[in-house]
C-alpha cells in the first residue's frame, strides 16, 4: 500500500510538478490559503477581462495562479481554513478550462469529457483517503497537476489548437486515471477492516 499522506488536505490539492518545486522554494513557509484566494481571484478577474483570443489577457491566467498558488504546496495546510484550499484549486481550474472551452467553441462532448476526467480523479481520491486506500505519488505528476493542465489549456488557446488539446487531454486523462484507479482498486484489501488496520500501521 502507498504510504499515508502527512495530510489529506496536501493530497486533495493535487499539485503537478511545478507546483510541488515551487512549494520547495519556499520550505512550507508560505500558509497556503491567501495564495491560493489571490491566484482564483487573478484569474477570474483575467477571464472576465476576456478569453476568446489567444492575445487576450487570460491565456495567461495559469501562469499567474501558479506563481500565487504553487509556493503554497509545501505547506502542512494544518490551519483552521487551510481544507479550502483545494475548493478554491479545482473552482479556480474547472473554471478556466470551462471558460476557454467554450469561448474556443470547442465540441461539448470533448469539453464534458475532460472535465469529468478530472471530476472523476478527484472523486477517486478522496474517496480512496477516506478507505486509506492511497494514490500512488506518480500520479498526480502522471496527471500533469490542477497547474500543468491549465498551461496545457492555455498553450493550445496561444497555438490556435484548443480543440485537439482538449480532445488529446480529454483521451489521455481518462485513460490514465480509469486504468490507474481500476487497478489499484483490484489490489486493495476486500474489507473496510483490513483497510483501515493497514492505514493504521503505515
Amino acid at each position: 500500500m502507498t504510504p499515508v499522506p502527512r495530510s489529506f488536505v496536501v493530497t486533495y490539492r493535487d499539485d503537478g510538478v511545478l507546483s510541488r518545486g515551487m512549494g520547495l522554494l519556499v520550505a512550507g513557509q508560505l500558509p497556503p490559503l491567501p495564495p491560493a484566494l489571490a491566484g482564483a481571484f487573478v484569474t477570474g478577474v483575467m477571464l472576465f477581462l476576456g478569453v476568446a483570443g489567444d492575445d487576450g489577457p487570460s491565456v495567461f491566467a495559469p501562469a499567474v495562479a501558479l506563481l500565487l498558488a504553487g509556493p503554497g504546496s509545501s505547506h502542512a495546510h494544518d490551519g483552521r481554513l487551510d481544507w479550502l484550499v483545494p475548493p478554491i484549486l479545482r473552482v479556480t481550474e474547472y473554471g478556466f478550462i470551462t471558460c476557454v472551452g467554450f469561448a474556443w467553441d470547442v465540441p461539448k462532448p470533448l469539453l464534458f469529457g475532460l472535465l469529468g476526467a478530472m471530476l472523476f480523479h478527484h472523486y477517486d481520491v478522496v474517496y480512496r483517503c477516506r478507505q486509506h486506500v492511497y494514490p500512488p505519488s506518480w500520479l498526480a505528476s502522471a496527471g500533469l497537476g490542477w497547474e500543468g493542465r491549465m498551461l496545457l489549456v492555455a498553450m493550445g488557446a496561444l497555438l490556435d489548437v484548443v480543440t485537439p488539446v482538449f480532445a488529446l487531454a480529454a483521451l489521455y486523462l481518462t485513460a490514465l486515471f480509469g486504468w490507474e484507479s481500476l487497478t489499484c482498486w483490484l489490489a486493495a484489501p476486500t474489507s473496510g477492516v483490513e483497510a483501515a488496520d493497514l492505514g493504521g500501521h503505515d
